[in-house]
């Protein structure tokens, strides 16, 4: 079953589409084509279901794949990327483990004519890149930042309450979008008293996001950053309410944190924000370690990117999103965006396993 269609984001064809390198009217060999694919890392779950759902799908559709993942490593991504290059793939669909450093490279498959799709993370600073495809992140940031807002009561006038803001990697440019959408609805209530932070960790505004990122969306150093928070801040009794992190990776390192400090679910456990639906947060919501998470269906996602693929290799005027265009530095790269979703324990049921993306007895229901 195709996801694609249950995205919600309605396309059209952008008349910039054949000004983008692999964008060409002529149609690729598609009985020979072989597709690239260059992944961030197999360490993480979410990179690993990703991958390995678009290597089937591309396979599905009949073509040649070649998956390679980097390890979160730049410089094994780059040359990953250019043995791509060299044996001549026909398109290269990258999720970028810093989309500032592969603009060159990138070039180099612009030089070649191979088109490149920028994969859920845009690639930056490059004039190769040919169509971006991804979720809403700023959408994702709103979303929560607005549960924060209706748990805690903010929307009711309630306060003031201690929260803590986690940030993303400081090489991922969704990362910034993340922040500046969950910033959108709680910096205000910073400005105005009812939300404070005992640590002292708020940027200033959301372009000061980096100070409080998480290099390589790292657990633990996210657990690392929280233990380190709270013997240094919350040593007095002082009441933690919420943690806002941007992904599911982090929040397992700040839920074990808060674990081996004593924080239990039945009692003082405060609000905690994710996104990714990984099944260890899943069973953490189930356990009421965690509050919420963004669930972004990289099934959608690949098929789109698989679509893209298609109307790419056959000449196909691409499908993007009206007026959603990103500019990566270079100019508009024509971008199609997925509609994320919010899950809490209460749904999990009714969104993940009623869709297939868990099984309940993998859930353990």
């Amino acid at each position: 079953m195709s996801f694609a269609l249950a995205a919600g984001v309605a396309a059209t064809t952008a008349g910039c589409v054949a000004e983008r390198p692999g964008a060409a009217a002529a149609a690729l060999d598609a009985r020979n084509a072989v597709i690239g694919l260059s992944m961030p890392t197999k360490y993480l779950e979410r990179w690993s279901r990703d991958g390995g759902h678009l290597e089937e799908k591309l396979q599905a559709m009949g073509y040649r794949t070649t998956l390679q993942y980097a390890d979160n490593k730049t410089d094994q991504q780059i040359s990953q990327i250019q043995n791509m290059i060299t044996q001549n793939v026909s398109v290269l669909v990258v999720a970028p483990i810093d989309g500032t450093v592969l603009g060159p490279v990138v070039e180099q498959a612009r030089s070649k004519r191979i088109p490149v799709i920028s994969y859920d993370r845009l690639i930056e600073g490059s004039t190769g890149v040919s169509y971006y495809v991804s979720f809403d992140n700023f959408r994702v940031g709103v979303m929560q930042g607005e549960f924060l807002a209706q748990r805690l009561g903010l929307t009711a006038g309630r306060g003031p309450f201690n929260v803590e803001l986690f940030g993303g990697s400081p090489d991922d440019p969704n990362a910034a979008q993340f922040f500046a959408g969950a910033w959108s609805v709680l910096g205000p209530y910073f400005a105005s008293g009812k939300l404070a932070s005992p640590s002292g960790k708020v940027p200033k505004d959301a372009s000061g996001w980096q100070q409080i990122g998480i290099l390589g969306w790292d657990s633990a150093k996210a657990q690392a950053e929280m233990q380190t928070r709270l013997n240094s801040f919350y040593t007095g009794g002082q009441r933690l309410d919420a943690v806002l992190s941007p992904n599911d990776s982090l929040a397992l390192g700040i839920e074990q944190a808060l674990d081996a400090r004593g924080f239990r679910p039945d009692g003082n456990w405060p609000l905690v924000t994710g996104q990714d639906a990984d099944k260890a947060n899943v069973m953490n919501m189930l356990a009421h370690k965690q509050a919420m998470t963004v669930w972004k269906d990289t099934r959608a996602l690949g098929d789109r990117a698989a679509t893209m693929v298609q109307q790419v290799v056959t000449g196909t005027a691409v499908e993007i999103s009206a007026g959603k265009e990103y500019n990566n530095g270079t100019g508009k790269i024509p971008t199609f965006l997925l509609d994320p979703q919010v899950v809490t324990p209460d749904t999990v049921t009714s969104t993940l396993v009623t869709s297939g993306f868990y099984s309940a007895s993998e859930l353990g229901a």
